[in-house]
């Protein structure tokens, strides 16, 4: 009997360390931290999440374990609190943990702490974050888009609309989502649905489809999962009837656009005509449009063209097109002014810069044209000493007068013209290369008579009424006259052309220019004309006699010499007279 109760306390140990064992097994497999403690803050119970967490185990006080738990745990402990959720970082670690009270027979024993590692639910919370971000973005996109959007499932349910669509079809979101497409074309919303073409023929559909008079145009995608089955289809729509109305609208003002470039060349064709600049073919109105377009810049412009094609009137234009239109516009030839003199022309004198300079001295064409513009024509014809000094001015804007020593800023457009072969000139070492390119920041070229045939009859028409006004006679021509006159090459070309015209209308017998009206260059008479041919002086008038043959002289010396300094000197004259002639007859 006495074995008995060792027997029974034996029984109740080992129930106890079953239990015991049963209750830390527990614990341990619960997958969360758990710690508890008794009122004086020591532990009681810690399982292994705990254990390999802090080190914590029965006996160990929890200001060792886990000082940063004790404040939160002691204000339970003190029943400050009922129960408390807090976070705490321990070695770079974050927990959530949540302490409450441990009551037995209403008496509060202790607290317990449960924690758990917070990186993988903050982990959780920033992909929803992301992934609810990506959602926002793509509600936005589709939100605003300005094409329809359709998107149905697998079975033609409506399941979104954006306001696009509300807007292009009339209608509420609220009363099309959930509704089949099928029953929307029975009930005729829409004539034919691109969704259910899509799901017959599981492939990207177009169609073209009529609402309420409005044409639109529908593209149908189907979406597929893994497998292969079709889940959605996301229909765009673009109201075409309004692309149709802003296309018009373009070309309304593209109209508009035109009618007013056609009214500003027809205001700019008058102006040119009421100079004398008739402009019909399409190289000279390319050349009259560069001439009004180099107009409003101060850039230097050279003039290139046959002697004779209007030089000085596109000059002119420029000049009066310009900001400089109410300065002067200074003109100098430079092949009819001596080599001597020309560089006192251009640049001024001083007192006593040579002999018979006046006394005060002499102002050159430069300052004269100061805020204006100085227009050189024949400027191939310029000597090289005046290139030299002519290059520096451009260069720094500054002028030194002959025999002075003082220099002075003008503010001068130039714009210069020739007739020669400059290039041709850089090659044989007449033309400087430098002054050239300081010369040709915009050149235009200006084409000839016989390149602008469909000018030719307007021009002899305009100087036949100009000279037939002048001198009070009035004169038309006949169509042989007309034929003859187009057929002519103008080696004189303008100029050339306005001479004939005065010459018709001074001579001819009639008031109708015929074809024996013309001069023997344009139409050649059946004998040749000699001196010796009595038909000859009953034709043509003494004067007229040696007008033809100083022309043909001048015209077969510039043929062979190419310059006046040349002609001058094999015919004998100076340089000016050459000049002067050679402007009488057309031939410059």
């Amino acid at each position: 009997m006495s074995t008995l109760p060792l027997f029974t306390d034996t029984i109740h140990s080992s129930n106890e360390l079953h239990v015991n064992n049963f209750s830390q097994a527990l614990v341990n497999a619960m997958g969360v931290g758990i710690l508890a403690v008794n009122t004086s803050g020591i532990t009681i119970l810690a399982n292994s999440i705990a254990h390999e967490s802090f080190g914590a185990y029965p006996g160990v006080d929890l200001n060792e374990a886990f000082p940063e738990l004790l404040p939160k745990t002691l204000q339970i402990l003190k029943r400050r609190k009922q129960n408390a959720e807090f976070s705490l970082c321990r070695e770079k670690t974050n927990y959530l943990i949540r302490v409450n009270p441990i009551v037995i027979n209403s008496e509060q024993v202790g607290a317990i702490c449960v924690f758990v590692e917070s990186s993988g639910l903050e982990e959780m919370a920033m992909q929803t974050s992301f992934f609810q971000e990506i959602i926002g973005e793509l509600e936005a996109v589709i939100n605003s888009s300005s094409e329809g959007l359709w998107i149905c499932d697998g079975e033609a349910n409506v399941l979104r609309m954006n306001p696009a669509s509300e807007r292009i079809h009339g209608v509420k979101a609220d009363d099309i989502i959930g509704r089949n497409m099928q029953e929307l074309v029975d009930e005729g919303f829409v004539d034919k649905s691109a969704t259910l073409e899509v799901i017959k023929a599981r492939k990207v559909v177009n169609i073209l489809q009529n609402r309420k008079g409005r044409k639109l145009v529908i593209t149908g995608t189907p979406v597929f999962d893994p497998s292969g089955r079709l889940i959605r289809i996301v229909s765009s729509v673009r109201d075409i009837t309004e692309l149709e109305t802003m296309q018009r609208e373009l070309e309304e003002q593209e109209a508009m656009k035109d009618q007013l470039r056609n009214h500003m060349l027809e205001l700019q064709h008058i102006e040119l005509e009421s100079r004398r600049v008739i402009a019909k073919s399409p190289c000279m109105l390319k050349a009259l449009g560069q001439a009004i377009k180099v107009s409003s810049v101060d850039s230097s412009v050279l003039l290139l063209g046959e002697s004779g094609v209007g030089k000085g009137l596109i000059a002119d234009i420029i000049h009066k097109n310009s900001q400089r239109s109410e300065k002067p516009l200074i003109r100098i030839n430079c092949g009819a002014i001596p080599d001597s003199l020309i560089e006192s022309e251009l640049f001024g004198y001083e007192k006593g810069a040579f002999t018979g300079a006046k006394t005060g001295g002499k102002p050159g064409y430069l300052e004269l044209a100061d805020s204006g513009t100085l227009f050189l024509d024949e400027i191939a014809e310029l000597p090289p000493s005046s290139q030299v000094k002519l290059l520096r001015f451009l260069e720094d804007g500054r002028i030194t007068r002959l025999g002075g020593t003082l220099s002075r800023t003008v503010d001068v457009r130039l714009l210069a013209a020739t007739h020669r072969n400059l290039e041709e000139m850089i090659t044989q070492g007449t033309f400087r290369l430098d002054l050239y390119y300081r010369l040709k920041v915009v050149p235009i070229n200006i084409p000839s008579v016989r390149e602008r045939r469909d000018c030719i009859l307007p021009l002899i028409q305009h100087y036949i009424e100009l000279f037939g006004t002048k001198n009070g006679i009035s004169k038309r021509l006949t169509r042989a006259a007309s034929d003859a006159l187009l057929s002519y090459p103008y080696p004189g070309n303008v100029r050339e052309l306005m001479n004939i015209c005065e010459r018709l209308v001074v001579m001819a017998e009639t008031d109708v220019i015929d074809l024996k009206d013309l001069p023997n260059d344009i139409v050649p008479r059946t004998k040749e004309v000699t001196v010796e041919t009595t038909e000859w002086m009953s034709d043509m008038t003494l004067q007229q006699a040696l007008d033809s043959l100083e022309r043909k002289m001048l015209s077969k010396s510039l043929e062979l010499h190419g310059n006046q300094r040349r002609m001058a000197a094999a015919l004998g004259v100076n340089q000016s007279s050459i000049a002067r002639k050679l402007e009488k007859h057309g031939l410059r």
